[in-house]
């Protein structure tokens, strides 16, 4: 029997990788002769860049960057050395979760971050991004990371306007004169599956800006300057499209990719399967395994889970799915290609101890053993 796992991370507990390896450990006792295939998952959110590292053939990378606030964070990243390849989630140089809530504030939050890793990235060789998108702690259009990569956010007398959605306010003129020049060789895939456009109704200010510290007269506020933002950009940048889906992802960031870079938006999931290759793994395969920390109605609806289950239905291969948890709404999961999913907690624990990396490896080994045992009798 060959069993190809790609689970994706129980977040706060075990890895991808972590949480394969004990399905894996479960698989091995039941059936000492299986040959399993662990291969990493992530949906462009977290974890992103270590699935990618870890799946192809990668290394970790480590850069002070500028941080939401204006202090100094150190931002993990891969590099693929075989094709200069570099792997960035932007939460890590300006996510939400470096703050706290108390300081939550998109007027000031800055995305510079993000550049100064760019421009880390493309000084050590690379020109082809995989950059995750998600949990962002800003609202500035993307600005911040462009005036790292060289691009003139100017106020009326000439200055790059400061840090965060207020900088937008102020912006009297835009200009690329001192962009470095590698960023015109550097091509762009963008992790994004939300489609929210950049202003309006469903515009990233009204959506998440809440989230991320705005009151309802700063939404207001932030609206109305990224639709200035987008009108000076589209004078000089003719792939300016606020109405573009993904244009209000990570607070404007989507908008600042699209038009002012080499870039694509595409499915997280999409990426990381295409990247990892897992369909090579996937079409001898005899049974597919995947999961996630909490299996429910948001999974069948295009999660990580189900794009394995996708690829796997394509040569008819059986798919299990184990989880953290399961809900009643994961019986949709079924129609998305998952054929049987289990819970692997074995009995009543607080959220706390069934967490504990130590407990959910020992947990879901156990729960991959029995039901191998069955499959072994086949």
């Amino acid at each position: 029997m060959k069993a190809v796992i790609a689970i994706d991370s129980l977040k706060g507990s075990l890895t991808s990788v972590e949480a394969g390896y004990a399905i894996s450990e479960g698989i091995r006792r039941a059936d000492g002769d299986a040959e399993v295939v662990v291969r990493p998952l992530a949906d462009g959110g977290e974890g992103t860049v270590e699935a990618l590292v870890y799946g192809m053939n990668g290394m970790m990378q480590n850069v002070v960057v500028t941080g939401p606030l204006g202090k100094p964070v150190n931002c993990p990243y891969g590099i693929i050395e075989q094709s200069k390849t570099a792997v960035i989630e932007m939460s890590g140089a300006a996510g939400i979760t470096l703050i706290s809530e108390a300081e939550r504030n998109p007027l000031y939050t800055t995305t510079y971050g993000v550049g100064e890793v760019i421009q880390d990235a493309i000084s050590k060789g690379c020109r082809r991004f995989i950059i995750g998108i998600g949990g962002s702690a800003t609202n500035d259009g993307g600005i911040g990371m462009l005036q790292a990569l060289g691009y003139g956010f100017l106020d009326k007398d000439g200055k790059q306007v400061p840090f965060g959605a207020q900088g937008l306010e102020i912006l009297d003129s835009i200009n690329a004169e001192y962009v470095i020049p590698e960023l015109a060789e550097c091509e762009f895939r963008i992790a994004c599956d939300v489609t929210n456009v950049l202003c309006g109704e469903q515009g990233c200010s009204a959506v998440y800006g809440p989230q991320k510290g705005a009151d309802p007269s700063m939404i207001m506020q932030m609206d109305k300057w990224l639709g200035y933002y987008a009108h000076l950009a589209r004078q000089t940048f003719p792939k300016a499209n606020p109405r573009q889906a993904g244009t209000g992802a990570a607070g404007g960031l989507g908008f600042a990719f699209l038009t002012f870079t080499n870039a694509v938006l595409e499915s997280g999931i999409k990426i990381v399967l295409e990247e990892t290759k897992l369909e090579q793994y996937i079409m001898d395969a005899d049974i597919v395994i995947t999961g996630e920390g909490r299996l429910d109605g948001q999974t069948a609806m295009g999660k990580a889970p189900v794009g394995v289950a996708k690829l796997a239905k394509k040569y008819n291969k059986p798919v299990i799915a184990f989880a953290g948890s399961v809900t009643k709404e994961a019986v949709a999961c079924h129609e998305s290609g998952i054929d049987a999913f289990f819970p692997i907690l074995r009995n009543i624990v607080t959220l706390e101890e069934a967490m504990k990396p130590e407990i959910a490896k020992v947990n879901m080994a156990n729960t991959a053993e029995q039901v191998f045992r069955l499959w072994a009798l086949k």
